[in-house]
């Protein structure tokens, strides 16, 4: 029987990394071993790191690149080692810039096509922020045509930080989507809050019934609920895809523990370059308060979140035409001995 692969997609910052935890957190109470594909643009992991407590299994990591593009060779590779692990389903959680129709491209390959069946692709959209995308990424046409398919290609679409932005606005980012996809379902949360067990307990049933194979040398693929039916040994179907070069750029910092090195100090250096900073997350220790942290700059929020202690803390930025030279200079006069 072929591996479920359900996608997450959605911009920097959107919410993925939380849905993903709660589809763990539900795969782990339905007794189902879960496989774990997650990229990141930068050359540190982030994200990784938030899932390794609660995810007790290897965690294949595509970092410093996007899988549509540089990471893309390596991607049937980190799959073929996931299937080593036996999953019962798999999840790819995409970086923010990532076009999923890539991944369902990949999926139709010779060496994945037999082993594995895309599920469902989730798209996760900042209700706070997504009406702005449009006007901020104005130069950068590539970026918005694959936010724009990020909507299209998906099968549900998490409506998510519906708690920071008015009724009204709501509507209005709901009426976008519509735009994009007719039939997708539109699922408001705050949190990415929502029951997961009615897209993991259909999975973990039939994964119980022996009498659920596939048919033979057909597969389903559901891209925006239009199932695509191919044959195993058909070439691969060329999609709409288009290469996914952007004007974005990550830079990575080291945080090392330093005496003036405080949240308010942090958040005032992050301000400094809110014209071309569109995503910061990393982990930073505070001497005065003997405590390591999770921060994240998303839209124009930043969150703290206690944290285990790592190694070498660290900070990750990405933006368009990121002034990286200008930050590392700016960080290092504050901190030195700071880059990666």
């Amino acid at each position: 029987m072929k591996i479920p692969v359900m996608i997450l997609s959605g911009f920097l910052g959107s919410g993925k990394t939380t849905l993903l935890l709660r589809l763990l957190q539900e795969t782990k109470r339905l007794g189902m071993q879960p496989g774990v594909l997650i990229n990141e643009l930068g050359r540190q992991d982030v994200d990784g790191h938030i899932l390794e407590g609660f995810h007790p299994g290897s965690i294949q990591k595509l970092l410093d690149g996007c899988v549509c593009c540089s990471k893309k060779n390596e991607l049937a590779g980190s799959l073929q080692t996931l299937l080593q692990q036996k999953p019962s389903i798999v999840f790819i959680e995409l970086t923010g810039v990532a076009n999923p129709e890539e991944i369902t491209d990949a999926l139709t390959e010779p060496g994945l096509v037999r082993s594995f069946e895309l599920q469902q692709i989730i798209t996760v959209i900042d209700a706070e922020h997504a009406l702005d995308y449009n006007s901020i990424f104005a130069t950068d046409r590539q970026l918005v045509y694959t936010l724009r398919r990020q909507m299209e290609v998906a099968d549900l679409i998490v409506l998510n930080k519906t708690d920071l932005a008015p009724q009204h606005q709501i509507l209005k980012v709901e009426n976008m989507i519509r735009k994009h996809n007719e039939k997708a379902r539109i699922l408001p949360t705050a949190h990415s809050r929502m029951d997961v067990n009615p897209f993991l307990q259909e999975i973990y049933e039939q994964r119980k019934s022996s009498n659920t194979m596939a048919t033979p040398g057909i597969r389903t693929i559901h891209i925006g609920k239009q199932a695509v039916m191919e044959r195993s040994e058909a070439k691969r179907v060329p999609s709409t895809a288009q290469p996914s070069h952007t004007r974005l750029s990550t830079l990575c910092l080291a945080c090392p523990p330093h005496p003036s090195l405080t949240k308010e100090a942090v958040e005032r250096f992050l301000g400094q370059w809110n014209k071309s900073l569109l995503r910061a997350k990393g982990y930073i220790t505070i001497p005065s308060h003997q405590q390591t942290y999770l921060m994240q700059l998303a839209g124009k929020r930043v969150y703290w979140e206690p944290s285990s202690s790592v190694k070498d803390p660290y900070l990750v930025f990405i933006g368009i035409d990121l002034p990286t030279e200008d930050i590392q200079q700016a960080w290092n006069k504050l901190y030195p001995s700071s880059l990666v």
